[in-house]
Order: C-alpha cells, then structure tokens, then sequence
C-alpha cells in the first residue's frame, strides 16, 4: 500500500455548510489514500470530535480546526485555525459570538428576499436542516440556497448564489464583523496557528498582502478555486513574508449532483507540514 505522505487541509462537514457528517469526511480522506485531513467548519468546531474518533479507527490524522468569517475592505475574509484547543472555554464563547452575528445575517437575507417578493421564511430554513443539526452547529446561507431551490426560485445552488446570495447579488448582506486580525488572534490565543484561506477569491491583493503581516502563520497557496497563476502569486508571497503553504480541496460535500467546491483530496500537501502547524509542544521530532 502506499504510502500516506499527504493532507487536505480545508473541508466542511454538517456542523456548518456542508453535506456530510464529519466521520463521512475521514472516510472519504481515506479512501482518497490521504494521511490527514483537516476539519475546517464555519465558526465551529462541534464536529471535531466525531472526526477525530473516526480518524483513531482509520488510522489517519485528523487536524482538528475551524474557519473563522471575518470583514476587510467590505468583504467576508477568511481564516483557518489549527490545532485549535477545541474545549478551551474562552474560544468556544467567541465562536458562539460569531454564530449570534451569523443568524442575524441569515435574517438580513431572509428580510430582503422577501422584499423582493419571495415567499421564504427563516422557519423554512431552520426546517430544511433540523435533522442534521446539533448544539453548536452553524446555519448559513448555502441552507438559505437550498431553499430556494427546492421553492422553484432558482435551476441551482449555484444560481442562487449568483442571483440573490454572493457579494453583491441582490440579498446580499454583510453586518459588522470581527476583523481578520481579531480572528488571528483569538486563533493564537487558543494554541493554534493561523493560516488565511483562499486569498484567491477576494480579487484585492493589496488587502491579502495587509492581512499577511498581522500576524498570520501560513496562507493556503492550493484551494480548488485558486488558478495556477494564483497559486505561483500566492507561493512567492508566502515565501517572500516567511508563511507556511497550506493547501485545501474546501469540499463541502454534494447538492444537486455538485460537489462544492472540490472533491476530497483533490488539492493536498505533504503531510509534513502538520509539524509547523502544531502548538510547539506537540510538534514531532
């Protein structure tokens, strides 16, 4: 058998956006003959723990994490946090803050489709997720899409994004939020390292050279929706700034035969780089 000499280190289970459980993720991972792969959900880490157990029975390393929303320049930024203390009490609080500010964004959205005649309500939403959910877990607007689709509004997740729910779109809402500096920090103050995730979807490269010297640890150089001009981009700066590369396929699992964004696995990195994201501590010999 080969070796598993490699990790994906950005996905998504149903404790926030995605389609699957979080043991279904480490399962697909080994399938995939990774070594690691991360557990990255939306202001969350209520599906850590079921990954992680499932990893011990796999034998594969789970990287226990969480990506945290930001805004910078008027829009959602990103960061990735791991080997976060997933238990540490003060994290969880700020995570539940962030959650607070999500359902109000969640009913901004619900408030101007509606002004735009269509008939959704945030009932609807929170019924269409009420068998996945647990305590802790996070609703967000891939759910609100879901909706939609199922309603006839749109052909698409995909359309409904475009149309109503992406940056700029037509219920697009964005309430105050913590900066990517803040997320840096409460990231480092937990005992984890602070990677900016897919800096190629923001088009301000200005912005991600800022956020790249406040304190950031690493940048995901491979994402699935970064082009190969991006990734060389993105690995001359990491290099130039002193970062670690990271790399992750964002899979958030399959709606309407789409796998959003990218199957697991397929971006990947060596697993070696598990050992510069571990709290000092814990990095191996």
């Amino acid at each position: 058998m080969p070796a598993r000499i490699e990790a994906d280190l950005h996905t998504h289970t149903t404790a926030s956006d995605g389609t699957q459980r979080p043991a279904a993720n480490v399962q697909m991972a080994f399938d995939a003959g990774l070594g690691a792969i991360a557990i990255t959900d939306h202001d969350t880490v209520s599906g850590v723990a079921e990954a992680l157990a499932e990893g011990l029975k796999l034998g594969i390393e789970v990287v226990p994490g969480v990506e945290i929303s930001t805004v910078a320049g008027g829009q959602d930024i990103h960061v990735l946090g791991y080997y976060i203390q997933t238990e540490d009490p003060q994290f969880l609080e700020r995570l539940s803050s962030l959650r607070d500010t999500r359902d109000t964004r969640n009913q901004m959205i619900i408030d101007r489709l509606q002004q735009l005649g269509l008939d959704i309500t945030m009932a609807e939403v929170l019924k269409e997720v009420e068998n996945i959910k647990r305590k802790g877990d996070t609703v967000g607007r891939p759910h609100i899409a879901a909706v939609l689709l199922g309603k006839g509004y749109v052909a698409s997740i995909s359309e409904a994004f475009e149309k109503y729910l992406g940056t700029g779109a037509a219920a697009y809402a964005n309430p105050p939020r913590i900066e990517p500096a803040t997320a840096i920090a409460w990231i480092h103050d937990a005992g984890g390292k602070a990677v900016l995730a897919h800096p190629g979807i923001y088009h301000n490269d200005a912005l991600v050279e800022a956020i790249a010297q406040q304190g950031l640890d690493g940048i995901e150089v491979y994402h699935s929706d970064h082009t190969p001009e991006d990734e060389a981009k993105y690995l001359l700066l990491a290099q130039r700034s002193g970062l670690l590369i990271t790399a992750g396929s964002d899979f958030h699992g399959e709606r309407g035969g789409v796998v959003f964004h990218a199957p697991i696995g397929s971006k990947r990195i060596g697993i070696d780089i598990l050992q510069h994201l571990q709290p000092e501590k814990e990095q191996r010999p």
